[in-house]
């Protein structure tokens, strides 16, 4: 799995093979199951992950039972809890996996120092990070602002290379809207021309 990670940077970056050996080297791959978790509510979060297959989510469980997704990863994506691993705090959230997935970890420690050594892999991170806080702007103003059919369609426009790969219950919770009411926008939407 650590080849789709190398594609990904190859895309991206020019290393040299010293610094391409150097990420290599710090990388652990982790196979996690569907249903299984990469971080659970209290834990601390101490890696950075790239996901190089399979889909997974991250959500909260409030006091009554009830999932709150607030976002979801697949191939080529980054994961996991900014707060706690910067902070070294509990996390409040869990990320577990929608469907049998790898990932590639990086000890937070070691992921930092390679983003020194490197300039260029540096630059790639701030950009991931500065792309992420935008998206989550974006997110926080869709919440806000938008109807739920709205929020439907927009969620269907950005992320259609993984829309059907999601249960219709996940894809309710990460709009916060209930799955019936995403099932009634999803009828209505196929009647019209």
């Amino acid at each position: 799995m650590y080849e789709i990670f190398q594609q990904y940077l190859d895309d991206k970056i020019s290393l040299s093979s010293e610094e391409a050996s150097s990420i290599r080297e710090s990388s652990i791959i982790k196979k996690i199951r569907k249903r299984q978790y990469l971080l659970q509510e209290g834990d601390v979060w101490r890696y950075d992950a790239f996901i190089a297959k399979g889909c997974l989510r991250t959500y909260s469980i409030d006091e009554a039972g009830s999932e709150h997704i607030i976002g979801f990863g697949i191939e080529n994506w980054w994961i996991g809890d900014r707060e706690s691993l910067l902070s070294g705090q509990p996390s409040r959230f869990n990320i577990d996996a929608v469907e049998d997935s790898e990932v590639v970890l990086f000890a937070h420690t070691n992921f930092e120092k390679l983003c020194v050594a490197i300039p260029a892999f540096g630059q790639l991170i701030n950009q991931i990070l500065q792309r992420s806080f935008i998206a989550s702007q974006n997110r926080i103003q869709a919440a806000l602002s938008y109807t739920a059919e709205e929020k439907y369609r927009a969620f269907l426009e950005k992320y259609s290379a993984f829309a059907n790969r999601l249960p219709q219950s996940m894809i309710a919770s990460y709009l916060g809207i209930t799955p019936e009411t995403l099932s009634r926008i999803r009828k209505n939407a196929s009647r019209k021309p």
